[in-house]
C-alpha cells in the first residue's frame, strides 16, 4: 500500500506540478500585497485561488495517470473539495505560524539585491511551510481520492437528488 501510494513516478510528477502552482502562489500573494492595501491571509487566499485554476489541469495532465480518463467533472468536483481543505491549511497554517514566529522571534525583512522588493522572511518561510504540509495532504487525497473512482461522486449525486 504505501511503495503505492508513494511510487516514485507520482511523487516526482506531482512534485513538479505542485511546484508550479506554489511558485504562482508565490509570486500572485507577493504582488497583490504590493499593489494593494491587502492582509497576509488576503493575499495567501488570493494566491491560492489563482494558483488553483492552473493546478487541477496540470494535475490532471501530468500526474496519477488521469490524463485519458472520461470522469473530469466529477474529477473537478472532487479536486475542489480536496483544495478545499488544502486551503484551509495553507491559510491558516501559514498565518498561524507566521504570528507566531513574530510573537517567538523578531521579525526579519531582507532586500533583494539590486531591487526595491522587501522580502518578509518570516512570512515566506511561513508560507512555503503551510505550502509544503498542504502539499502532503493533496498528493494523499488526490491519489487516494480525487483521481480513483471511490462511488463518492454517486453517493453525492443521490444525496443532492442530480
Amino acid at each position: 500500500m504505501a511503495g503505492d501510494l508513494f511510487n516514485r513516478r507520482d511523487v516526482i510528477a506531482y512534485f513538479i506540478v505542485a511546484a508550479t502552482g506554489a511558485t504562482v502562489q508565490l509570486i500572485a500573494g507577493s504582488l497583490l500585497q504590493d499593489w494593494f492595501q491587502i492582509s497576509y491571509k488576503q493575499a495567501l487566499l488570493a494566491g491560492y485561488l489563482i494558483a488553483f485554476v492552473a493546478g487541477f489541469f496540470l494535475t490532471k495532465l501530468f500526474a496519477f495517470n488521469a490524463r485519458n480518463s472520461t470522469q473530469t467533472k466529477r474529477e473537478a468536483i472532487k479536486f475542489t473539495l480536496v483544495s478545499i481543505i488544502s486551503c484551509l491549511i495553507t491559510v491558516y497554517g501559514s498565518a498561524l505560524l507566521y504570528d507566531y514566529s513574530i510573537q517567538q522571534f523578531s521579525q526579519v525583512v531582507f532586500t533583494i539585491p539590486f531591487s526595491v522588493k522587501a522580502v518578509d522572511v518570516n512570512k515566506l518561510v511561513a508560507q512555503v511551510a503551510g505550502m509544503g504540509a498542504s502539499f502532503l495532504n493533496n498528493y494523499v487525497l488526490h491519489k487516494q481520492f480525487t483521481f480513483r473512482d471511490t462511488g463518492f461522486y454517486e453517493k453525492l449525486k443521490n444525496l443532492l437528488n442530480l
